[in-house]
């Protein structure tokens, strides 16, 4: 039995360049994501928090956030779709390749666009009302231009693949490549020759995922379950003639 080809010969096709893009880089991110979600648990749990601005301004926010958090929950399902099952599963199961590029391309565009909506909703409020735009930091700023980024270019690589051109199956060669990081046996060369608008989603994509742990993002890891669990907060009447103040002397008041 022969061993199996290493990493490193494969990568090597794809060049310097290649190497350090999809290889070298997907396994910084996803370290970086991991050990920083740690090192933010340890070191910063009173910050983990998405610092709400609801007190502020609750008219846009009650438009964009359920817009951008229900739309960015669909991408997030089809991308994990797309990328960790196989195509080959698809087809076992009788779903054809045509059937399944309509529906991909028809849900991932309107989730998509309705992500972008939202966001761009909740950048409006953030820059035009006065208390919300105080409370926002550098770190906010770069998140906000970051994730658009992100939307932006994997909105744009969809309609240009698939709506306005002649379509691109991802299945054939991003998601083996990203499937193939988690095997430790990274595959550039799948990489390589994906059009430019999907290796820049993708780079933009990394990116995001390495400054995560260091943005308000961590919020979306997080669930109140121990509110399930808590015990009751138990409030109880003060006495009326109790208090803070130390009671006046003479005489007790005498009820009729």
């Amino acid at each position: 039995m022969t061993a199996p080809e290493q990493p490193f010969i494969l990568a090597a096709e794809a060049g310097i360049g290649g190497i350090l893009l999809w290889v070298v880089l997907p396994y910084v991110a996803l370290a970086v994501f991991v050990l920083g979600h740690v090192w933010r648990y340890r070191y910063d749990k009173f910050g983990w928090t998405t610092r709400s601005s609801q007190l502020y301004e609750n008219r846009l926010l009650r438009i964009g956030s359920p817009l951008f958090h229900f739309g960015i929950l669909i991408v997030l399902l089809g991308h994990v779709g797309g990328l960790v099952i196989p195509k080959s599963w698809t087809d076992t199961v009788g779903i054809s390749e045509h059937t399944y590029h309509i529906g991909a391309v028809l849900l991932g565009t309107i989730a998509g666009v309705a992500t972008l909506g939202g966001l761009a909703i909740l950048i409006y409020r953030r820059r035009t009302v006065g208390p919300v735009f105080s409370a926002t930091t550098r770190n906010d700023k770069a998140m906000y231009l970051s994730l658009s980024a992100t939307i932006v270019l994997g909105l744009a690589a969809t309609v240009a693949a698939n709506v306005v051109g002649r379509g691109y199956d991802y299945r054939e060669t991003i998601s083996p490549w990203f499937r193939s990081i988690f095997y430790l046996r990274p595959d550039p060369d799948l990489m390589s020759g994906a059009p430019v608008l999907f290796q820049l989603h993708a780079v933009s994509a990394l990116l995001l995922f390495a400054a995560w742990p260091f943005t308000r993002l961590v919020h979306m890891l997080t669930a109140p379950v121990g509110y399930l669990t808590r015990p009751y907060i138990v409030y109880r009447s003060r006495d009326a003639r109790l208090g803070t103040r130390s009671p006046r002397r003479g005489w007790e008041h005498a009820g009729s």
